[in-house]
Order: structure tokens, then sequence, then C-alpha cells
């Protein structure tokens, strides 16, 4: 099946500029569907029959994947845009706005462990890279802080140690140390604090988030 960000993000490039961003995920394999009375059926006798069928065909190498889409809108467009282009009941026109292939992802290896690599996992809306930034859509702003106090309250304060969600070719610099379950370390005897003496833990102003209009 295809999949939808529904929420609206903030791309910013190089020079600073800001544009609304939608991705569509487009499924290469085609649409398949159920009944009722068939689905109803598959589930009285297999409840797993998504995870199993996913499992299976990965095993075999029949890899399933999606080519991911882009509509970009320029910041400065939306102001007086036909609707609420931060609505996530709207769909924005593909006449307006159309369709841009960007990648393509691939699911291409089962878990060796379920629960270290599935159940362990830990999304949020909120894990972003420079570059990539939340918009002033409502829901996605209520998402931000509620995704990762869900995933502190379901694995522990610090979630991010867990290799799952470990950034594993970058060490993590961020100021956030002690709590329970802290395995890393916890930064030495580097300060957490800024500013400092130690020549330590220096605000990067190229990591900020762009600054952007607010109005009503």
């Amino acid at each position: 099946m295809n999949g939808y960000s529904s929420h609206t993000f903030v791309w910013v490039n190089a020079k600073g500029e800001r544009f609304f961003v939608k991705k569509h995920f487009k499924t290469d394999q085609g649409n398949k569907t159920y009944t009722g009375d068939e689905a109803a059926e598959l589930v009285k006798n297999d409840q797993d029959s998504a995870t199993r069928d996913l499992f299976h065909a990965i095993k075999k190498g029949d890899f399933p994947s999606w080519t991911v889409y882009v509509q970009v809108m320029p910041e400065k467009e939306a102001e007086n845009y036909r609707f609420d282009v931060l609505d996530v009941t709207k769909v924005w026109p593909h006449s307006d706005y159309p369709l841009i292939p960007f990648g393509k992802m691939t699911l291409n290896r089962n878990p060796e462990n379920y629960f270290a690599e599935i159940e362990q996992a830990a999304f949020a809306p909120s894990h972003l890279v420079p570059g990539i930034e939340p918009s002033n859509d409502k829901m996605l702003q209520g998402r931000l802080f509620s995704y990762p106090d869900t995933q502190r309250h379901r694995l522990g304060a610090n979630y991010d140690q867990i290799p799952v969600n470990c950034p594993y070719r970058t060490r993590i610099t961020h100021n956030q140390r002690d709590g329970p379950m802290n395995v890393n370390g916890n930064h030495g005897s580097m300060a957490n604090y800024e500013p400092n003496t130690l020549n330590q833990v220096k605000q990067d102003s190229n990591k900020a988030q762009s600054k952007f209009t607010v109005s009503g």
C-alpha cells in the first residue's frame, strides 16, 4: 500500500530559503486489497498474515520497495493559498504542486532479533537532521513532544542509546546526561553547560532552526 507523510515539513536550502514539503511513498508492488469477508476469513486463521507475508518476501529476496515523491511549495506561496496548507485533512492539488521523484525506500533485510531491532525501535517526528524542520502544522507540533515522551515512558530516559536508535556513524554530542540505564560513559568529564572555560560544548549556530514568521 502507499504511504503519506500527512504532515507538512520544512526543507531549508543552503541559502536559508524555506519550502513546505509533503512526502508520498508509492508502492512499486502495485495495490491489492481484500473484501471485508476475505479479510475476516484471513484474520480468523492468521492474525499475523501481513507480517508473515512481509517477512517471507524479504527472506526469498523479493524486496518490497516504494518510490518516494515530494511536493514542494515555497513558503511565501502558502500565505495566500486557497486553503490552509498545513491542515492535515487537505491534499495539495498535484496540478499546482506536482510529485517530484525523490528516491526509493527498499526493505532488504529481516531483523536478526525481533525484540532488539523492532520492539525497541523508537520513532518520533522530532528526530530530524539539519535542513529538515517541522512546520507549524498543529498536529505535528503536538507529536513533536508527545512521541518522544511516549518512548521515554516505554523504553526509558536514555532510549536513544539503544543500538537500534543510536546514530552508529557519529558521536552524539548533545548535552543530555545522567538518568537510568545510561550505558555510553555519560560523556565522561566533558562539560555539559555553556559557556565554559574548558573549550567544550559550544553551540553551533549552523544547526539552529531557521527563522520563520508567526502571525494571527
